[in-house]
């Protein structure tokens, strides 16, 4: 299952947030450095600065690896719903999870079951299994030894590994990013109708936003029932090439071509060209809107 069109087109935001996470990983990780939200470092020590690296860099290089995977999976909600509000979302429950990881750690101080929290952008990730639930659709379902996966399923078990890779340490962030990404989409205080200062979304657009040549993002518009300048280039691939239309799609991979931000119409008309084959129907769009 594949996350949107390849590299980071259109999602300037999380092509910062990996590059950070990485950057600071391998930071850390040479310098040998200890890491992880504390109760000891933050409140006692009262050393705030560490919260920041804590969010981003991960410990080992397990965590970097599946929490990297994740991160630049879930660019697709970037591109659903726009660098601006996906800023806000990502500000929003990296906070919240930060704030109540550090409240957990208050609250346990007099036990000994835990004194350090793991390090890494656990809330964003843990977050994103929010909408990924409930708003990507399953295209595919298998058996593997009388077992029943969907294409969503190798996700799910990136995101269970990531969730236990330290134990207590990682399972809590791993939950209080569940809950800031549930609180994200209850609306809490008004959340999703907030945005980022121009200013700031100008800075992640101008510097991290793919080199120029990249492949345009697709439009959105369509005018009543005239076929956009994609959706001709289709209909013209699909008469030169004599390939007879097949079934109507099912809507679950028309929603997911659209969550990538092809038109809807076009969806449609490259899905029935590539026969229901989401992967061909991505390169038939990409390749009509290169023309």
């Amino acid at each position: 299952m594949q996350g949107g069109v390849s590299g980071f087109q259109n999602a300037p935001v999380t092509r910062a947030v990996v590059l950070t996470s990485g950057l600071l990983s391998v930071v850390f990780s040479a310098q040998r450095r200890a890491l992880g939200i504390s109760y000891q470092e933050i409140i006692t020590n009262f050393r705030l600065w560490k919260i920041f690296p804590s969010v981003f860099a991960f410990q080992s290089t397990p965590e970097l690896m599946f929490g990297l995977y994740l991160l630049y999976y879930f660019r697709v909600f970037e591109r659903q719903i726009g660098s601006n509000k996906y800023s806000v979302f990502c500000l929003f429950t990296i906070t919240v999870s930060s704030l109540l990881e550090i409240l957990s750690l208050v609250i346990l101080k007099d036990t000994n079951y835990i004194s350090t929290l793991a390090s890494g952008p656990y809330g964003l990730i843990f977050a994103s299994f929010v909408p990924f639930f409930l708003d990507i659709p399953i295209t595919s379902r298998y058996r593997i030894f009388g077992l029943n996966f969907s294409d969503k399923s190798f996700i799910y078990l990136a995101g269970l590994q990531l969730l236990l890779s330290s134990w207590k340490r990682s399972l809590i962030p791993g939950i209080f990013g569940l809950v800031a990404g549930s609180l994200y989409r209850l609306n809490v205080f008004g959340i999703r109708k907030m945005k980022i200062p121009q200013v700031i979304s100008s800075f992640f657009a101008r510097y991290f936003a793919p080199s120029p040549g990249s492949t345009p993002r697709p439009s959105r518009t369509v005018v009543g029932n005239t076929p956009s300048q994609t959706g001709r280039a289709v209909q013209q691939n699909q008469s030169s090439t004599g390939f007879a239309p097949m079934v109507e799609p099912p809507e679950s991979s028309v929603a997911m071509l659209v969550s990538m931000g092809f038109d809807g119409n076009d969806a449609r008309q490259a899905l029935m060209r590539a026969r229901n084959d989401i992967n061909v129907a991505t390169n038939i769009l990409l390749e009509a809107q290169s023309r």
